[in-house]
Parts: structure tokens; C-alpha cells; sequence
């Protein structure tokens, strides 16, 4: 092997995704702090967008080792997968065993780890490589996984990161509701022939290299060129030319090796950026625009009846399946209390130990009248205290918190985290002076 011949340690232009080699293009610094900046934030959505081979899996492995200390991550690349499995992929990647469980229970020890982790002041992380495969029906779940939110934080900061083909995904009008979600977009660019050349010593010192310059300027015009600036490609033609090289015992690189190496991998240079029409194929060849835009395409054939039906019944289970532990605990309440729903629209109070002054109260946002009262009715029956409905106007409508009355502000907190945990609700505190 080469490695002795040009006094190196390790290897130079490996397959594997190694932090360590990655090259601080102007581009892939870009999206390093874009990902990272976004996640701390607490932006909620990110999607990295790059063509096949510009470093994407590295760059994420970076952001997640830059996050080790501050987040518990989940990193996921088997896209090709339904709803089910997706869920049971995650809490894999959580060590938790799945056997045996279905969506339900799944989604309950989700919304368990969640919590927990916001407990201990951490972010929870999850990165999906290699989205474009997801199909619409699991895409919709991981949109379904951002309403894990507090009032104030998300619970779960999501990385959709793919070909261009999940760029093309998101531009169409059934995932509209996803691409609004998305607060950053970033989009890897080729590399310069300057940097290309930057690219390959950065990878050589890395490995070890000291010395002169084993590739000559001409054939590193030519691994620019014939690479079209894609690092997977770069690495290829650098690994058979140095084999090539050894073989021929030369301790520089010349152009008629990198060409001779080209011809063997039958690489050939990256032609002009496809016409518009023409950016609905994949290829290997696109070249990268400048930055992600959303356009809308045009609809070459009606969608097939058993994919609609598919979908449509997907997206209902998810629906039911998400529902399901408020609606079961609502029917359960309204079984108990079935003789008072009579006056709904009544403030409901239920039974409190006599003396204890209820100085606090946990507020739930502003509903409709008939949602309000039927809320009021599940939490009197839950808790098992005072619940009051209180009108507000907001604008020209007539719209009602509820109020749950407690004695302290410390179980005024620890009822609005139960809320949270159980019911997806994001509940305030209200101090006494507010509920005069």
C-alpha cells in the first residue's frame, strides 16, 4: 500500500465519515454554524440540503460531537421505513427495547425521555440522514414530533438532512405544513478548484503528511475539474492516483496519472447547472446552486388512488393514536361526572380540604365556550379541584382560559408539568395578585 511510500500515517482519502478530516470550506463552516446556532436556539426545524458526496453525514457528525456535553442526540439513516418502524428506530437509538409495544406506548416513553431531559436542563436532539427517502405518511409523523413544545422552548430540536430530492419534497403543496416548520435551511455548495486544492492538504496534514507538495499544480487543476468539487469524488480520484503513483514509483502526482485514474473510475467533469425542466431527475452530475429555494412543480399525473387512500388512512391512525390518552381519560372523567354536564358553560369548582387558601392557579390558553367547559369538566374530574373558565376578548371574539386553583405556586408548577407530560398542554402559573 501507498502509506509507507509517502510517509503517511493514516489514510489520506478514506470512505468513512471521519470528523477529524473534515475541511472548513467556506460552505461546510457556514452550515456548521448555521446547524449548531439553530439548534441551541431552540429553532425547532433544520434542514441541510446537500448533493450525494459534498460531507453531509461527516458535517453532522461534527454538530453532534460539538453537542455532546449539552444534548442527548439520536442520529437515524434507515429512512426506508413506515411510521411503526421509524418510532421504533428512534427509541432504539435511546436503548430502549421496543418489543412488544405498540405506536401508543411508543409515543408515551418518547414524551417520557423528552421530559426527562428537559428535567436536567439538556436539549434532545434528532438527525435524520438520508430524509428524502421518508415517504409522506412518516415525513407527517416527524412533523407531529415538533409539537413537543413547552410555552416557552421546543422539547425537541429536529435535523432533516438529504438529497435534493428532499428539497423537492418540501416544495410540494401536501407538505406545506412541514416546510413552514423549517427555521433554518442550509444548503452544502461545491468546492472551489482553490479550495479543492485547500481540500486535499488538509486531508494529507491530517494523515500525517510532511513535506513538498505530492500533487503537481496541474493535477490538482485536473482532480478539481474532473471532480466537479464534490469531496467523494475528490477522494476517489486522490486514492487511485496515489496507488497509481506507488506502482510507478513517483513521489509526485503528474496530470497524466490523475487522467489515467479519471479514466478508470469513468469519472468525467461536472457539466453546467441543469435547466429547471430538467432538475426533477436525479443525477450524479447536478451541480449545486448557491442557496435552497422552494418552487412549486408541476403535477406531470394524478396521484393513484391507492396511494391517496394510503395516506389518508395513515394520517388518520397517527391522528387517532395521538389523541388517544386525552381522549381516553375525557371519557373516563365524563363517565364520573355525567350528571353535571347539563351548564357546561358554568364555572365547574369541585371539592378542596376546608381552609386551604387556593392563592394560585395553573391558566390553559384561550378556547371556544363548549371547548372550554368540556376541558374545565375533565380537569375537575382529574384533579379534583376548583376549575374555573374566565372570558377574554381577542379582537372581536369572545374566547375563555381555564383555570385550574391550587394552593402554592410549587403545585401550581407541578400540575402545569403534569399537564404537559400527559396532555401536550402548555399551561402558565398565575400569581394572586393576577386572579383578583
Amino acid at each position: 500500500m501507498f502509506l509507507d511510500f509517502y510517509r503517511l500515517q493514516q489514510q489520506p482519502f478514506g470512505v468513512t465519515p471521519d470528523p477529524a478530516y473534515l475541511y472548513p470550506s467556506r460552505t461546510h463552516c457556514e452550515a456548521l454554524d448555521s446547524l449548531t446556532e439553530g439548534i441551541l436556539g431552540g429553532r425547532g426545524f433544520l434542514a441541510l440540503i446537500a448533493e450525494p458526496g459534498m460531507g453531509k453525514t461527516t458535517l453532522l457528525y461534527q454538530v453532534l460531537e460539538g453537542l455532546r456535553d449539552m444534548a442527548r442526540t439520536a442520529y437515524l439513516f434507515q429512512t426506508q421505513c413506515d411510521s411503526r418502524e421509524f418510532f421504533q428506530y428512534l427509541l432504539s437509538e435511546l436503548g430502549v427495547d421496543t418489543r412488544g409495544m405498540g405506536l401508543v406506548a411508543m409515543h408515551n416513553k418518547l414524551n417520557e425521555a423528552l421530559f426527562a431531559e428537559m428535567l436536567t436542563g439538556k436539549r434532545f436532539v434528532l438527525v435524520v440522514d438520508e430524509a428524502q427517502n421518508l415517504a409522506d405518511p412518516v415525513l407527517e409523523t416527524v412533523r407531529l414530533l415538533s409539537d413537543f413544545e413547552t410555552s416557552h422552548t421546543k422539547l425537541l430540536q429536529i435535523v432533516l438532512a438529504g438529497q435534493p430530492q428532499l428539497e423537492e419534497k418540501l416544495a410540494h403543496p401536501r407538505l406545506a405544513q412541514l416546510r413552514q416548520r423549517i427555521a433554518v435551511l442550509i444548503r452544502l455548495e461545491a468546492l472551489s478548484p482553490e479550495e479543492t486544492s485547500r481540500y486535499i492538504d488538509h486531508r494529507l496534514r491530517v494523515a500525517g503528511y510532511r513535506g513538498e507538495p505530492l500533487f503537481a499544480p496541474e493535477a490538482v487543476a485536473a482532480i478539481a475539474e474532473s471532480s466537479g468539487g464534490i469531496p467523494r469524488n475528490i477522494n476517489n480520484i486522490c486514492f487511485n492516483a496515489l496507488s497509481l503513483g506507488h506502482a510507478e514509483a513517483r513521489e509526485m502526482i503528474a496530470p497524466e496519472t490523475v487522467r489515467t485514474a479519471v479514466a478508470k473510475l469513468s469519472l468525467r467533469t461536472v457539466p453546467e447547472p441543469l435547466p429547471a425542466a430538467a432538475r426533477s431527475a436525479p443525477s450524479a452530475d447536478r451541480q449545486i446552486a448557491a442557496q435552497l429555494t422552494y418552487r412549486p412543480l408541476a403535477q406531470s399525473h394524478r396521484t393513484p388512488r391507492a396511494f391517496r387512500t394510503a395516506a389518508l388512512t395513515s394520517g388518520l391512525l397517527l391522528l387517532a393514536l395521538w389523541l388517544s390518552p386525552s381522549i381516553r381519560r375525557f371519557v373516563e372523567s365524563g363517565r364520573a361526572t355525567a350528571a353535571s354536564t347539563a351548564e357546561p358553560a358554568a364555572p365547574i369548582a369541585a371539592s378542596t380540604s376546608p381552609g386551604a387558601p387556593l392563592r394560585f392557579a395553573v391558566q390553559v390558553g384561550a378556547f371556544d365556550k363548549a371547548e372550554a367547559s368540556l376541558l374545565a369538566l375533565r380537569f375537575s374530574g382529574r384533579y379534583h379541584r376548583p376549575v374555573l373558565t374566565t372570558p377574554a376578548q381577542v379582537g372581536n371574539r369572545t374566547l375563555y382560559r381555564v383555570r385550574i386553583l391550587v394552593g402554592t405556586k410549587s403545585e401550581a408548577e407541578a400540575l402545569a408539568l403534569s399537564l404537559l407530560r400527559d396532555d401536550h398542554i402548555s399551561a402558565g402559573v398565575i400569581a394572586p395578585d393576577a386572579l383578583r
